[in-house]
């Protein structure tokens, strides 16, 4: 019995250092906890459609410098509302090893899969101004309320009708769900008023030129027609121009939607009605800034789902508007 406790004693002895040894190993692997978040920096892709439009430019010159002022590189491109460039450009940005993508997409329905493609591939990606047709891919789909700011043009422009006459109105591009929130807001205003009839209403695309001929030909058809609301600004200053080729400045009211420098200068002028201001810069910042929290920390403390007021912009207040914003 003796022999069995003292053999006991001298067994444990000789293992004790080993033992010792291996929990002193153990712990010198173990990874230091740490609270610190990550460090910002990196490439940051932005992606926009077509320059040549002043709000794309804006938001894309907008979340150009609130990246680098964060500390990150980046690109600047435009898919020019082609699903395929888009997809090109989306890969491109994977392959360059973007930390997140700022997107303002080329379609609704187009841009889940190349969104999710991005995700997939731990590409992050934050939209801005327009939406897509799910949730729960993109970290954050921050837009203006188009609703909001398109009710705000449309009661400026009945007033200015004086609730009655003949209208036109011009909508954006079917694949882009803002085109749709806006005219349904025009129409839950203007139905309100029976003596208001419209008696055009077609897409001009976003584009100028094609408003400007859409204008021109409707106005030969129809010429008591003594208003014009249009989805975009770009379209209400195709409008504009058309209405100045048939000599009917001033005799024709015309009301647009986004707050681009021209369309304020318009206002200015007394050649446009009104705008529906959409802040174009607030809205990329805060996808840099959102962008920018996910990469430090691996999560944003904000919903996907975000909507920025909209402001009405008419002669009363166009002397206090800046870019895509009305100062205080």
């Amino acid at each position: 019995m003796h022999r069995s406790v003292r053999f006991l004693a001298t067994f444990l002895l000789a293992v004790s250092p080993v033992t010792l040894v291996a929990c002193s190993s153990d712990a010198e692997k173990k990874p230091a906890t740490s609270t610190s978040s990550a460090t910002a920096g990196g490439l940051l892709a932005i992606i926009t459609p077509s320059h040549d439009n002043p709000f794309f430019k804006a938001e894309a010159d907008g979340a150009d410098a609130k990246a680098k002022a964060l500390g990150y590189k980046t690109t600047v491109t435009s898919h020019d509302d082609d699903p395929n460039k888009q997809s090109e450009l989306i890969d491109a940005a994977i392959s360059a090893g973007a930390k997140a993508i700022i997107l303002d997409n080329a379609g609704a329905d187009t841009s889940i899969g190349p969104v999710k493609k991005a995700v997939d591939a731990g590409v992050k990606v934050f939209l801005i101004d327009r939406e897509i047709n799910q949730t729960g891919i993109a970290t954050a789909q921050i837009v203006s309320n188009n609703a909001e700011g398109a009710g705000l043009v449309a009661e400026e422009f009945v007033k200015a009708m004086g609730n009655k006459g003949k209208y036109v109105e011009l909508t954006g591009k079917e694949s882009d769900t803002n085109a749709g929130v806006r005219s349904n807001a025009y129409a839950g205003v203007i139905s309100q008023y029976p003596d208001l009839k419209v008696v055009a209403k077609e897409t001009a695309n976003w584009d100028q030129q094609e408003a400007f001929t859409k204008v021109e030909t409707i106005l030969q058809k129809n010429p008591d027609v003594k208003g014009i609301i249009a989805g975009n600004d770009t379209m209400a200053l195709g409008a504009v121009a058309a209405v100045k080729a048939a000599g009917k400045t001033g005799k024709v009211v015309i009301a647009g939607f986004d707050g681009s420098p021209d369309a304020v200068a318009a206002v200015k002028s007394g050649d446009l009605l009104a705008t529906g201001l959409q802040p174009a810069v607030l809205i990329a910042q805060l996808a840099v800034e959102q962008a920018d929290e996910f990469i430090r920390t691996g999560k944003t403390s904000k919903p996907e789902k975000q909507s920025i007021d909209c402001a009405l912009v008419n002669k009363e207040n166009a002397g206090s508007y800046t870019l895509f914003a009305l100062s205080s």
